[in-house]
């Protein structure tokens, strides 16, 4: 049977260049984190409720899973009940999304942690297997532009699954206990393992990206909480399944390598952070009009933006105010049009 010896995962991918070099970008971010924490309390309400919402959509929306944006929002922030088997699925993320933030200091990382989340991702839809592993072998598949379907991974059968898993948290913890490791490599380790052992019919993903927060946050890495995880994963999901695909060759001999995985991971949570900080910065600024900050938005970036890519970066902005914006702008020749219909993209006028 595969053993998870963390100690030697870990030391296979500790003297990465680029891993390294991320490590100590995040640290330097975190760094900033506790003065952050404290005297932007209110700027942070508004972003936690932002990347709740976010975290809830896109982390379905991998799944296949959607609802109206309208939805959502009722969902996740007005607490409203599902109507329709998506929106059971989606309440659910958003029920132990919450659990996570709130109580991530009081819930430990076993076997036990693992069955009960998975039981309440699950507790609005009546099936069987919440909170139960898997039953029968399980396989990872990939569908091609014809529609067909090819398994990618095999991952470990169910006789072996509960095992693995509760070796796993054990050996996870005792790295912990030790602090013999740091722990933001540990974790994408730990989420590649979980991955690759598939222990549920159904809610590996979602489960996978549940873990990923809970893990941060008792580590004190708290991005996640501000900035949506979730729709990072989403935005990249082909560069997250490659990387997924190239450490999963030779996971059951222990013969993988880690190192694809973890510096993706790490990509996602240092753009989580660069994120954060220009979040904070905008927010801050909110006194300023509309106008303005979708200006400075156009004038501080050298490529062509479009409307999505602005509503992004200014969430707290209504579609309608950005296109009214976007209307003046380019009335005021301080903004191009570059191209148009469904994708039009807007490039500042260097004209000052």
């Amino acid at each position: 049977m595969r053993n998870f010896d963390l100690h030697a995962e870990y030391d296979s991918v500790i003297s990465n260049s680029n891993i390294i070099n991320l490590i100590s970008k995040i640290h330097e971010y975190k760094g900033e984190q506790p003065y952050l924490l404290e005297t932007q309390k209110d700027t942070l309400e508004s972003l936690t409720d932002i990347a709740k919402i976010e975290s809830t959509s896109s982390s379905n929306k991998i799944e296949g899973i959607y609802t109206t944006d309208k939805r959502i929002n009722e969902i996740v922030i007005k607490n409203l009940e599902p109507k329709n088997r998506n929106e059971e699925e989606i309440a659910g993320y958003r029920d132990v999304l919450t659990l996570i933030h709130e109580n991530y200091k009081y819930i430990d990382i076993n076997q036990n942690t693992i069955l009960q989340l998975h039981r309440d991702l699950y507790k609005y839809t009546g099936y069987s297997y919440g909170g139960k592993f898997k039953n029968s072998q399980n396989y990872i598949e990939e569908t091609n532009v014809k529609g067909e379907k090819k398994i990618r991974f095999t991952p470990l059968n169910a006789v072996e699954t509960p095992i693995a898993v509760t070796e796993l948290c054990q050996n996870y913890n005792a790295i912990v206990n030790d602090e013999s490791c740091d722990l933001l490599i540990l974790i994408p380790i730990f989420i590649l393992d979980f991955v690759s052992i598939h222990p549920f019919n159904d809610g590996n993903g979602r489960m996978s990206r549940l873990l990923t927060l809970l893990l941060l946050y008792r580590t004190n890495y708290m991005v996640g909480k501000y900035i949506s995880i979730e729709k990072m994963i989403e935005e990249t999901k082909d560069s997250y399944y490659e990387a997924l695909e190239k450490s999963s060759i030779g996971w059951h001999d222990n013969k993988n390598d880690y190192s694809y995985f973890v510096e993706y991971y790490l990509g996602v949570i240092l753009s989580a952070y660069k994120e954060f900080a220009f979040r904070i910065n905008t927010l801050k600024m909110k006194k300023s009009t509309a106008y303005d900050r979708i200006s400075n938005l156009f004038k501080n970036n050298i490529i062509p933006l479009d409307k999505n890519y602005v509503s992004n970066k200014c969430p707290d902005i209504s579609i309608t105010t950005i296109e009214r914006v976007l209307s003046k702008l380019v009335k005021e020749n301080k903004i191009i049009k570059i191209s148009m219909g469904r994708f039009t993209k807007y490039k500042w006028q260097n004209n000052d």
